[in-house]
């Protein structure tokens, strides 16, 4: 599959440089030929131009770039990835792969059991076949967000409800995603070294009003002042 998907990227890599060198003018060598390093034409290497522009550059920028995805994705971010990615309503669900779509699901283990597993086996059996071939209000979805004010419009919440729970989950998966990654990064600007030995609470407070900086620069010294008079108990943690 990799193999297919570097052939198709050669491809249509080769067909845009093609089409952008025609636009302007541009010579473009004899792929056949041998490379010519640099600008001098008495040192040719032993590899065509095919050669070094496909294995050479585009093969190696390739294998970079999947390094640092791997080294960024362990195997539950990528199952997660490809589970969204499979549940893209675009081009009438073209990506949509049952496998990973069920792979997804196992990460929500108190959302849907072994029976509700069951029943959304089914359901995405009957959904496919309905998006693809009943109804035409979702042709032209874009997006998984598109799917769910979709089901929504067109009344089939309750006919597909596991699959409109599962659409929910994944649309919150960034947005959860993003607040942890938000919340691990804002910690080293709370917790430092003069606060290395603060505590859980009273650094889930302060994190808090690190994000919500906003809201809280709304909020005058004097409303703070009389809230805390006001409490019967508190305790000044310096």
């Amino acid at each position: 599959m990799l193999q297919q998907m570097r052939e198709e990227g050669w491809k249509s890599l080769m067909d845009e440089v093609s089409l952008f060198c025609a636009e302007h003018d541009i010579l473009v060598p004899n792929m056949e030929e041998f490379y010519i390093p640099g600008k001098s034409k008495r040192r040719p290497s032993s590899v065509t131009y095919s050669h070094h522009l496909r294995v050479e550059l585009f093969n190696t920028l390739i294998d970079l770039q999947l390094q640092e995805l791997k080294s960024r994705f362990d195997v539950v971010n990528g199952n997660l990835l490809l589970g969204m990615a499979s549940l893209n309503p675009a081009n009438l669900f073209d990506n949509f792969d049952k496998e990973r779509i069920m792979t997804l699901v196992k990460y929500y283990p108190d959302e849907f059991g072994e029976l509700k597993l069951r029943d959304l086996s089914h359901q995405l059996d009957t959904f496919i076949w309905h998006m693809k071939h009943g109804d035409r209000r979702f042709s032209d979805l874009k997006g998984i967000g598109d799917s769910a004010k979709a089901l929504v419009e067109a009344n089939l919440v309750e006919t597909y409800s596991l699959v409109y729970l599962l659409v929910k989950l994944t649309l919150i998966l960034p947005v959860v995603t993003a607040t942890v990654e938000r919340a691990f990064s804002s910690m080293k600007y709370i917790k430092d070294e003069l606060r290395s030995r603060i505590g859980d609470a009273f650094l889930n407070d302060c994190l808090f009003c690190y994000f919500e900086k906003k809201v809280f620069a709304n909020i005058s010294n004097d409303v703070i002042i009389d809230r805390f008079q006001s409490m019967r108990t508190r305790r000044v943690q310096v």
